[in-house]
C-alpha cells in the first residue's frame, strides 16, 4: 500500500509541476503580450510627435513639388508661369531649369529627412554642377535664393553650393571630384 500511495503522490506532484509550468508559460506569454502592447502604444504616440509630423509634411511637400514641376515640364504653357529666371529662356531651357530644380530639391529634402548626410549632399551637388545647364540654372536663380531665411537649412546649403561653384569655376584642375572641401557634420 505504501508503494501505491507513493505512486499516486508522485503523479500528483508531477501534475502539479506540469500545471505550474503551464501557468508560468501563460503568465510569461501574458507579460510579453502586455509589453508588446505597451511598445505598440508608445510607437503610435511617437509617430504622432511633432518631429514625425514634420517628416510627414516634408514628404508630402516633396511629392507635391514634384507633381507641380512635372506638370510644368510636360506643358510649356504651364512652365511659363514658373519662368522667373534672371535671363530669358526658351521653352526647352525652361524645362531643363525646372528639372535641375527638381534634382536639387530632391537632394535638399533627402538631407532634411536624414536620408543622406551633408557630405553626400555635397558630393551629389559637386557632380551635378559639372553640367553647364545646371550651372546656368544656379546662376539664373541666385536672386530667388537671396529671399530664403538666412538661418534655414536651405540657405546654408545654398551658400555651400555657391562656394563650391566658385571654387569649381576658379579651379585649374580637370579632376573636379577633388575640388572643394566636403563639409563635416
Amino acid at each position: 500500500m505504501a508503494t501505491q500511495n507513493f505512486g499516486t503522490r508522485g503523479l500528483r506532484y508531477a501534475a502539479a509541476a506540469g500545471l505550474g509550468v503551464a501557468f508560468g508559460a501563460l503568465a510569461t506569454r501574458a507579460s510579453q503580450r502586455q509589453v508588446h502592447e505597451q511598445l505598440k502604444t508608445r510607437l503610435e504616440r511617437l509617430e504622432q510627435t511633432p518631429y514625425a509630423q514634420r517628416e510627414a509634411n516634408l514628404a508630402s511637400q516633396q511629392r507635391l513639388h514634384w507633381e507641380l514641376l512635372s506638370k510644368a515640364i510636360d506643358n510649356p504653357e504651364l512652365a511659363e508661369v514658373l519662368d522667373i529666371f534672371e535671363v530669358p529662356s526658351s521653352p526647352t531651357r525652361r524645362a531643363q531649369y525646372l528639372f535641375a530644380n527638381a534634382l536639387y530639391t530632391n537632394q535638399l529634402f533627402a538631407y532634411r529627412v536624414g536620408n543622406i548626410s551633408r557630405e553626400e549632399f555635397f558630393g551629389f551637388v559637386r557632380g551635378l554642377l559639372q553640367n553647364p545647364i545646371v550651372r546656368e540654372y544656379w546662376y539664373a536663380t541666385q536672386h530667388q535664393r537671396a529671399t530664403i531665411a538666412d538661418d534655414s537649412d536651405e540657405a546654408e546649403l545654398g551658400r555651400m553650393v555657391d562656394d563650391l561653384l566658385r571654387q569649381l569655376d576658379e579651379a585649374d584642375v580637370d579632376e573636379w571630384w577633388v575640388v572643394g572641401e566636403p563639409p563635416t557634420e
